[in-house]
């Protein structure tokens, strides 16, 4: 675990967020900030991007009930993972972005 997700879950580690209905440019969605909920089930796919990313994506909790995933780079920007990469940007703001039902850059597609 790098120092951006360990400050990153210090302060918002176990947060879940019932969520849903219309956002700004996407549906807002349900999200749970525990990277137990992802890290035994999806590290090989949190491994390929950081490499392919050349950034250490750390995971740190699921999107819309497990059907996303959720990491942090080093520099504090968070992605939504999936057979694609898309970032919410960095914190402070891609909280506000994942709260608010902004629709995430997709910045790799596999």
């Amino acid at each position: 675990m790098h120092a951006a997700a360990e400050a990153f879950l210090a302060e918002f580690g176990g947060l879940a967020v019932w969520n849903g209905g219309p956002g700004i440019s996407s549906a807002r969605e349900s999200f749970e900030l525990d990277p137990m909920l992802v890290w035994n089930s999806e590290e090989d796919r949190f491994l390929a991007w950081s490499e392919t990313m050349s950034r250490n994506i750390f995971p740190i909790g699921e999107l819309d009930h497990g059907r996303f995933f959720l990491g942090l780079d080093e520099h504090a920007e968070l992605y939504l993972v999936e057979t694609w990469l898309a970032s919410f940007g960095r914190m402070p703001i891609a909280l506000d972005n994942l709260v608010l039902g902004v629709m995430p850059e997709t910045v790799a597609d596999s």
